[in-house]
């Protein structure tokens, strides 16, 4: 299981200032835990981050007591991209728990390679049921059987681990083959100048001032 060195901080500390040590401001909460604050240093979340994603229990050290939770929310800098606050949800390892574990596809499409079509990734994520300690990180999804532009890749067709159930309905489209259509280019009207001078002329003259007859 992946774990996280955390500290206890008091609610005033801001998160510039936790910045400036290498920390990242969290609180953690759930299984009649109140909303505690920590930190936890911003290099290791980052790679735990990573590699568990939000579908992995990974386990809080706080001073001796240790909990499993889930990185339930992440907080980022509209503009860097970088962690700026942590939610952490406690868990049950022994109670099985729902969430969303995201799909890599891999293999080579017949339909893609030959040109008949391009692939349509219609979900990026599934909906699983199980015990924290055997929720995947990925599922993997073998697009190397969409040869025709009728193949079609269903939830159902996903291999799951042992003990893990399914949750998203098995009869939903993964991905699927869309016919390669030929981008017709189009084909500019000449102008016709001669058109634009006689009306900029004929405005003209609409313009000018009537002359009155005395």
């Amino acid at each position: 299981m992946f774990a996280i060195k955390a500290k206890t901080r008091e609610k005033g500390v801001k998160g510039d200032i936790l910045k400036k040590t290498g920390e990242i401001p969290a609180v953690f909460y759930g299984m009649g835990n109140d909303a505690t604050s920590i930190s936890v240093p911003v290099v290791e979340f980052k790679k735990v981050w990573q590699k568990a994603g939000e579908s992995s229990a990974v386990k809080i050290e706080v001073g001796t007591k240790n909990f499993d939770v889930m990185i339930h929310e992440v907080q980022v800098h509209p503009i860097t991209g970088e962690p700026v606050h942590i939610d952490f949800l406690v868990i049950d390892m022994n109670k099985s728990i729902t969430v969303s574990v995201p799909l890599e596809f891999t293999g080579v499409s017949g339909a893609v390679k030959s040109g008949l079509g391009v692939l349509v990734k219609v979900l990026h994520e599934i909906e699983i049921e199980a015990l924290p300690k055997d929720l995947p990180q990925v599922l993997t999804v073998d697009i190397s059987k969409l040869n025709t532009l009728e193949d079609g890749i269903l939830v159902s067709d996903i291999v799951l681990p042992k003990g893990v159930t399914l949750v998203t309905e098995g009869t939903d489209v993964v991905a699927s083959i869309a016919e390669q259509k030929e981008e017709v280019e189009a084909v500019a009207t000449p102008v016709d100048l001669s058109a634009i001078e006689v009306e900029k002329k004929g405005k003209k003259e609409e313009e000018a001032p009537v002359s009155e007859d005395k």
